[in-house]
């Protein structure tokens, strides 16, 4: 299995990198410099004013490195990648999948079975966590209703039923978030998904995460030679990576949306870290923003079991090992895709 490369991601603004020999050099404003081995490097993802030389560039390129470019507060806006690799066949599949909803609304149908059974897994791990009787009777209700709409999701035989089922656990799951939350509710308050822009610190950090879960979802596409812009449950539009959206649904509450409820419990996170910008849009902190980004780090190499493997993987791994299944049922070498779940 390939090991875990690193992601580096840097926040600092007025960072200057460049290719020293076989290592990156960064370069800091007040002075420090700091080296990594290019070995050891899967992709960098750049927040705000950081700069690097067309040597660098030159090299992620052509050794399949992904350059991402955010602004400083995680909203996307730019991508470097080398040639396209893998086969033009999987990649031809890929698009006559999409063109035939009656076949994609399986694929589809699955990715959502994936999300709703870890969405309901974090609900009852944190009811069996809670003190509280309100909360855990919320918590269980909800778990509940997520597990109906599992039972009923087979019944959905088109895309459009599929995602109206997608749309209706997500709320529900949403709906009980707030009460996921122990620590700091005063701050901490949470009452509907806000993304654009995020109006509150929960919905700013959930915002930040899928940013960086979104990055490794297209990387783990195009690693193993799918367009990542092409999707199933998420119709095709110009900009969207939509297969890559696909990927990261079962795999939002495992490595999002647990870290977020986390940083928040544990107090990694304090009111203090989030800004309230003019126009109302809550932005964290350069500071905060590094501790987000080490926790998340950290919880990539935590092992869990993957089910359809049998075997333990680093959570860091599994875009990628799920981008394979996809790319094998794509080719028909797999009759069903098999989503991760996480217990």
């Amino acid at each position: 299995m390939q090991p875990l490369l690193n992601t580096l991601f840097v926040t600092t603004q007025g960072a200057y990198l460049k290719k020293d020999h076989e290592r990156i050099a960064i370069e800091l404003p007040e002075g420090q410099h700091k080296e990594l081995p290019l070995l050891h490097l899967d992709s960098l993802v750049l927040f705000g004013r950081v700069m690097l030389t067309p040597a660098l560039l030159r090299w992620c390129g052509e050794n399949g490195r992904q350059v991402t470019f955010l602004d400083r507060h995680g909203r996307f806006y730019g991508r470097l990648v080398g040639p396209k690799s893998g086969n033009v066949l999987l990649r031809l599949d890929q698009y006559r999948l999409a063109g035939q909803p009656d076949q994609a609304v399986h694929l589809a149908r699955n990715i959502v079975a994936g999300k709703i059974h870890n969405c309901r897994n974090s609900l009852l791990r944190s009811r069996r966590d809670s003190n509280s009787d309100q909360d855990r009777e919320r918590l269980q209700q909800t778990a509940d209703h997520l597990a109906a709409s599992l039972q009923a999701l087979p019944a959905k035989s088109d895309l459009d039923q599929v995602r109206g089922a997608e749309g209706d656990a997500a709320r529900a799951y949403f709906g009980a978030l707030s009460n996921m939350i122990v620590a700091d509710r005063e701050h901490f308050t949470f009452e509907a998904r806000v993304r654009r822009p995020p109006t509150d610190p929960v919905n700013s950090l959930l915002s930040f995460l899928y940013a960086i879960l979104l990055h490794d979802c297209v990387a783990a596409a195009e690693g193993v030679g799918l367009d990542p812009q092409v999707g199933y449950l998420h119709a095709p539009r110009p900009g969207r990576p939509s297969l890559a959206l696909d990927l990261m649904e079962e795999l939002r509450p495992v490595l999002a949306d647990r870290l977020a409820l986390t940083l928040i419990n544990r107090q990694q996170v304090q009111p203090d870290d989030f800004q309230r910008r003019e126009g109302g849009a809550v932005t964290i902190t350069d500071k905060a923003r590094k501790t987000i980004l080490q926790a998340y780090q950290r919880r990539k190499k935590q092992e869990v079991q993957h089910e359809t493997l049998r075997r333990s993987v680093q959570l860091g791994l599994v875009p990628h090992l799920q981008a394979r299944l996809l790319a094998r049922t794509i080719r028909r070498d797999m009759e069903q895709y098999p989503p991760f779940i996480h217990r």
